[in-house]
């Protein structure tokens, strides 16, 4: 199954995330697609690609509770 997760990337107490879709079974670090990133020391900047995460959820990605609530905040889902 496929996940719509995080993965940290920064420096130490600098982190920056990048909203990745990848199988569930994988190592952090190891995805198929970028759709986007959160940067939560610059004022909570979410930034999306719209179109490719709303199509990975139509093929049946699953984001995980984190990236729910990003996407619900950035809205990209209701």
């Amino acid at each position: 199954m496929t996940r719509m997760r995080l993965c940290r990337m920064g420096a130490k107490k600098q982190p920056f995330y990048r909203v990745v879709v990848a199988d569930q079974r994988t190592a952090r670090n190891a995805f198929v697609d970028e759709v986007g990133y959160y940067n939560p020391l610059n004022g909570g900047e979410i930034k999306f690609n719209v179109e490719k995460a709303q199509d990975w959820l139509k093929k049946g990605a699953q984001p995980t509770e984190t990236v729910k609530a990003l996407l619900k905040k950035a809205g990209v889902t209701e």
